[in-house]
């Protein structure tokens, strides 16, 4: 097995991996497109328990049996969430406006629901800066909600998020403050009331929610607390001129093990997916971005993950608790509304950074993401950051490679003698290799030791492609000149045709195949990476670039010093047969 061979395997592989990849993601069921409505719940004798999240046995944990009973109002008498009663139209008097510096939210007083999360600082593209992402919509075709609540026993009114609540203004913002607080409240006629409390702080993107109930009834109050996420569930059709199209779009879990991805299929053909846990959390992502709920952790919750038409709903709800005459009680949730910045995520939960979607490679693209990191933290630029860092890999594998150059640069030099073994042996196979071997043995030159290099640095390419694609941190990152976006394909292709051509001549540095045939196909490869590096970001193909030449480097180095070791030996060889010669 020669290492031209191995490189064309190691290609091969790689399309069969990407096309694999891709059929992953593509194979869903097509979904119909919706008119862009505006979706609120309407609060109707008939649907006012409509979505609510069954309510568990009081004082009870939440087992097995327990995910299997009956919800609180059967699926049979439970309007789906297309039905036509339950699509309104919001008017600018039901909302209320929350502006930081990063984040500007748009809350329903129907239930004080997150409607619309506008995020200040990430447009939709870097020829668009006024265009913003959103992750939260009342839209249809694009709908996100986060619903907060009490559930209660008994008939009458609930604090859930179908209650119209009432608040002291309709705009709060930052201003020269670290944090603004937006309160809410509702109180029915028996005397119970609730005062809701959403808090955001500068800089951040996680919305504290707090709920306190106060019972001013004559009666014992059974209740819990939930919060449920509503998403578009859409399928996403694959381009290899879109990156963002090969990110996981749709609802993830934590079960207090492992996350898991639900796709649609899934959750189409197994119905809802149940589990409790009281360290969990579930979460809606995309390319770069999150909406996610976590509950308090160390207090058994109940979730569950349906899909009801072309939206998911995601549901979790805490024990029930008993709140007495006279008496209050605080239910806390954290929501996180923004770009999957890991920073960030560690501060609500740490295992929230499993959104950052690596893929199978997680346990190398995290380490490699942390010394990304550092890297900029020293340099301030993204794309500089990866030129260091593939240096410092190629360092770390400086020993390795150098063994396996000194075996190219060996083969390089006993080429001719190779070719003379082919032309003496061309009708005998058997001997030919027999001579080859005996060649290789005198010299010392393992043909099969380029091989090792060429699978240790598959992975590193994997796991920084992952890195670069799902790392928000280096989203419409500048580098210099006309590179000014790392995670998107090079504008102008100038930086595959530079990996091109250093491919090229990165070629001319090692030994040619002896296989006429395979020789073409290894002066065609060239210019299929560089075709197919074309869409890929343009951050990845810098690091290729560096690679490559950083290989040069080194490969040409080594060659001369065989080379050189050659000559000398040479020599060396020649002055023992004068000197033997003499001796006679």
């Amino acid at each position: 097995m020669d290492n031209q061979r191995l490189l064309l395997w190691g290609f091969f592989g790689l399309m069969v991996w990407f096309t694999y990849q891709a059929w992953m993601q593509d194979y869903a069921l097509p979904e119909p497109q919706a008119a862009t409505t505006t979706i609120e719940q309407q609060q109707t004798p008939a649907t006012s328990d409509v979505n609510l999240p069954a309510l568990p046995g009081l004082d009870e944990a939440v087992t097995a049996d327990a995910l299997d009973a009956p919800p609180a109002i059967e699926p049979a008498s439970q309007p789906t969430l297309d039905a036509p009663a339950n699509i309104t139209t919001t008017t600018d008097n039901d909302l209320i406006t929350v502006r930081t510096d990063v984040l500007e939210l748009k809350i329903n007083t129907r239930g004080a629901t997150l409607q619309r999360a506008t995020l200040l600082r990430y447009p939709v593209a870097k020829d668009q800066p006024d265009t913003l992402v959103q992750l939260l919509s009342p839209e249809r075709s694009d709908l996100g909600l986060v619903q907060t609540g009490l559930n209660a026993r008994g008939d009458g009114d609930k604090p859930s998020h179908q209650a119209v609540f009432t608040a002291a203004a309709r705009r709060y913002e930052l201003n020269g403050g670290d944090e603004v607080v937006v309160p809410f409240t509702w109180t029915n006629d028996e005397g119970l009331r609730v005062e809701k409390t959403v808090r955001l702080r500068r800089g951040s993107y996680i919305i504290e929610i707090e709920q306190r109930i106060i019972n001013g009834t004559d009666r014992e109050w059974q209740g819990a607390a939930y919060a449920q996420l509503l998403r578009r569930s859409k399928t996403v059709e694959r381009s290899m001129f879109d990156v963002d199209t090969y990110s996981f779009d749709g609802p993830v879990i934590y079960d207090g093990e492992k996350s898991s991805k639900l796709k649609h299929d899934d959750l189409l053909e197994d119905g809802p997916f149940n589990f409790s846990t009281p360290a969990g959390w579930l979460a809606a992502i995309q390319h770069h971005f999150l909406t996610a709920v976590v509950p308090p952790a160390g207090t058994e919750q109940r979730y569950s993950i349906s899909l009801r038409g072309d939206i998911s709903l995601a549901s979790v709800i805490g024990p029930t608790e008993s709140v007495a005459p006279g008496t209050d009680a605080v239910f806390e949730t954290t929501v996180f509304v923004g770009p999957k910045l890991q920073a960030q995520l560690d501060q609500v939960d740490p295992t929230l950074k499993l959104t950052v979607d690596y893929g199978w490679l997680t346990i190398i693209s995290e380490p490699l993401f942390w010394l990304l990191s550092k890297v900029f933290w020293l340099v301030n630029n993204w794309g500089l950051a990866i030129i260091l860092v593939t240096a410092i890999i190629k360092a770390a594998f400086y020993k390795l490679t150098q063994a396996s150059g000194r075996s190219m640069a060996k083969m390089r030099e006993i080429q001719p003698r190779m070719k003379a073994l082919q032309d003496r042996y061309k009708d005998d196979r058997p001997a030919l290799s027999q001579a080859m071997m005996d060649l290789y043995k005198r010299e010392k030159v393992n043909p099969a030791a380029g091989c090792l290099p060429v699978l240790v640095q598959m992975p590193f390419f994997l796991a920084f492609y992952w890195v670069l694609l799902e790392s928000v941190e280096m989203r419409q990152a500048p580098f210099a000149l006309w590179i000014t976006d790392l995670s998107t394909r090079d504008p102008f292709f100038i930086l595959p045709i530079i990996m091109g051509g250093a491919m090229l001549f990165q070629q001319r540095l090692n030994p040619a195949p002896a296989d006429p045939i395979q020789a073409k196909v290894m002066q065609v490869m060239p210019i299929v990476f560089t075709g197919f590096f074309a869409f890929f970001p343009s951050g990845l193909v810098l690091y290729w670039v560096t690679n490559t030449i950083l290989s040069i480097a080194q490969q040409w180095r080594i060659n001369k010093i065989v080379a050189e070791e050659n000559k000398s030996k040479k020599k060396g060889g020649g002055k023992k047969k004068e000197k033997a010669k003499k001796n006679e």
